[in-house]
């Protein structure tokens, strides 16, 4: 929680135009409980739009967001922002992760794929030049950045998923980075597991990475969500295995997975229909991903589950997003579940964080 015990939950939200119709995007703050969203501007980019969120793990004030301009920071828990050293104009940061024993270290992902990264917690960034789209797949948008992960137990390991290009891995920091799509191509040969919509390869929904996932208790071992479905390697990205998500949900659609970091034994997911579906959840695994259980309960997600945020420092706080504004948070462990809609309009949300 906050300095003063109030948790502050964050949501980003992009611009879309549909049929016409131009919806908002953003970047909001409020307090769980009651009261009402904030649309934070001060500093921030015009018209922001954030799609991704990183939460220094020493200082719940310190809040970094991914903008359409770059990478923008907050030192006073979302009041005032500012626009770091980042080189790059209008860079749309999908994005941001931290090593995991120097938060000093940063990384960020943007599109087109590319990676940067900071040395001095954010204030200066070095684009990494190996960093690169294998360019497996061409859809109508350029391939993004969509998760990166340092394994906690290898923290030389960088994992990026790229959506829509597989997965790469460095084992140098960042220096060289290795493909790792190759077996998951392979896996799109089962009937089950094809899926075309943007290109003319069948291959496209298992290098359709949304989110990558390494627990510091099974090292070596990593998750990654397609739209195919929730999937594991125990080599680091060798070869991979179908979690089968589908004998614990009806919905397969994996968004997000992320481990918890209270315990590296607890994971969770975010299950849907599809990109733009009318239905999501949020699931939890206690034995690191071997099965899973329905987590959220009493609410009723009317869009796609985009992300799920756990919060740092309260293991009973879960915070998860659907993709048409409706924000779920549970202050009891699972227990009871809030929902706190975004302002109307906001149909486009990515991301959600908690400090």
């Amino acid at each position: 929680m906050a300095g003063n015990g109030t948790t502050r939950i964050f949501a980003g939200a992009g611009y879309r135009v549909a049929g016409g119709t131009r919806y908002p995007g953003g970047l909001f703050r409020r307090e769980a409980g009651d009261g009402e969203w904030q649309r934070l501007g001060a500093g921030l980019p015009e018209n922001v739009e954030a799609r991704a969120f990183a939460v220094h793990p020493r200082d719940p004030d310190v809040i970094y967001a991914g903008t359409q301009d770059g990478p923008y920071r907050t030192t006073d828990a979302g009041a005032h922002w500012e626009r770091l050293g980042f080189s790059e104009r209008n860079a749309v940061v999908w994005s941001l992760a931290f090593h995991p024993t120097r938060p000093q270290v940063m990384y960020a992902g943007v599109a087109p794929v590319a990676i940067y990264r900071s040395e001095d917690g954010g204030d200066h960034w070095t684009r990494l030049a190996g960093a690169k789209s294998p360019g497996h797949c061409e859809m109508g948008f350029p391939a993004r950045v969509t998760r990166i992960v340092v394994d906690p137990s290898l923290p030389d390991d960088v994992y990026a998923a790229l959506e829509v290009s597989g997965v790469i891995r460095s084992a140098d920091g960042g220096e060289t980075w290795t493909d790792l799509s190759a077996p998951l191509i392979r896996l799109a040969d089962r009937p089950h597991l094809k899926s075309r919509i943007g290109s003319d390869i069948d291959s496209e929904g298992m290098l359709d990475s949304h989110a990558f996932a390494v627990s510091a208790a099974a090292p070596g071992t990593a998750f990654l969500a397609v739209r195919m479905g929730l999937f594991r390697s125990e080599d680091r990205g060798a070869s991979w295995n179908d979690v089968e998500i589908g004998r614990f949900s009806p919905l397969t659609y994996c968004r997000d997975v992320i481990v918890s970091p209270h315990d590296a034994r607890v994971m969770y997911a975010c299950l849907s229909v599809h990109a733009r579906g009318d239905d999501g959840s949020l699931y939890r695994s206690d034995d690191i991903g071997q099965s899973w259980r329905r987590f959220d309960h009493g609410v009723k997600a009317h869009g796609t589950m985009m992300a799920v945020a756990a919060h740092p420092r309260d293991p009973a706080r879960v915070y998860c997003v659907s993709r048409c504004g409706q924000v779920f948070g549970t202050e009891d462990a699972g227990a009871s579940w809030r929902e706190y809609r975004l302002p109307d309009g906001v149909e486009d949300v990515y991301a959600v964080a908690c400090a």
